[in-house]
């Protein structure tokens, strides 16, 4: 009866009275998610109601909603910017070069630590390349500051030592994108590595003895066995940094910022923060970052569909 009942009702009349039962049943997982739910609420989509002045010529003193609409008119000035395209370029090749060479990274760390053996050499490690992610980003940059700065930099000693000139790297804009990535890779490496630890500590140790009675070495054991046991993981972190391309990060561009590296060095992120909050552009400076999320969103939602079509692992 209770079976032809529940035929009888409408989908959505379905979905209330399942969710209602498992509402019921973990009340105690539902009301520890709840703190969570509201913090997303509150930070992450309340504001995006603030996108709509993207389309408007927004005045602080008309609100959001008695503002003039104008329609496209802000992603039509920055499309015809006359640094458009310097800036976009310098965003995507940081964010292209950055995911090249900082991704594959933390697994070759997981990797290598997962074959030490010796506990205290392990943890030594481990210690040594996560301490860096917990430095702020600011304190990172004075310290590249210090060991970049002409003649009395660290490295411009060394230079000089053996025969070299000094060189003020940050003051050039072909160093500025090493300068970031190598930087990025000293900080992220190593915390990043973490998730990657995890995957392998899931492995069962009999695919490792099955492998050494078939004869393989270490290497064979880690290649028919360690990658494909993680690769799973490394796809699902592929497309989530896929799904961040644009997202270069504020904080360390602008600080590693100057005048005479510029034309490397203003991305997206630092465009809008000067359009934005020093000239006050705000409609404007929300239309470029909305541009900007876009991407991201097209980016994430292309690489899913290729990795669930290619290797039938993705996010959803």
């Amino acid at each position: 009866m209770q079976h032809t009942a529940m035929g009888s009702r409408t989908p959505f009349q379905r979905f209330a009275y399942s969710w209602k039962r498992s509402l019921l049943k973990y009340w105690d997982l539902y009301l520890l998610i709840l703190p969570v739910i509201v913090w997303l609420l509150i930070f992450k989509y309340r504001p995006m109601y603030g996108t709509i002045i993207a389309f408007e010529d927004f005045s602080p003193s008309r609100g959001v909603l008695g503002s003039k609409w104008v329609g496209f008119k802000h992603f039509e000035r920055f499309f015809n910017a006359y640094n458009f395209e310097d800036i976009l370029m310098n965003t995507v090749k940081l964010s292209v070069f950055q995911l090249i060479f900082s991704f594959p990274m933390p697994i070759l760390l997981a990797l290598v630590l997962n074959e030490i053996r010796n506990k205290r050499y392990k943890k030594l490690v481990q210690t040594v390349t996560y301490a860096p992610f917990f430095l702020s980003t600011v304190v990172m940059v004075g310290l590249i500051d210090a060991f970049l700065y002409p003649e009395t930099g660290l490295l411009n000693v060394l230079v000089m030592k053996l025969g070299g000139s000094s060189v003020n790297y940050m003051a050039k804009e072909e160093y500025f994108r090493p300068i970031f990535i190598i930087s990025h890779i000293w900080k992220g490496t190593g915390w990043s590595s973490i998730i990657y630890m995890s995957a392998l500590t899931s492995i069962d140790p009999q695919l490792y003895e099955a492998a050494r009675i078939d004869g393989a070495n270490r290497f064979q054991s880690m290649l028919h066995v360690t990658i494909p046991a993680i690769l799973p993981t490394a796809i699902i972190m592929l497309i989530r940094d896929c799904g961040n391309i644009m997202d270069v990060g504020f904080e360390k561009a602008f600080l590693m910022q100057n005048d005479l590296n510029m034309g490397a060095s203003e991305v997206i992120s630092t465009y809008v923060y000067k359009v934005g909050m020093v000239n006050s552009q705000y409609s404007y400076s929300t239309a470029v970052n909305l541009f900007n999320s876009v991407i991201n969103l097209a980016m994430l939602l292309v690489v899913n569909k290729i990795s669930k079509t290619v290797s039938e692992t993705s996010l959803w």
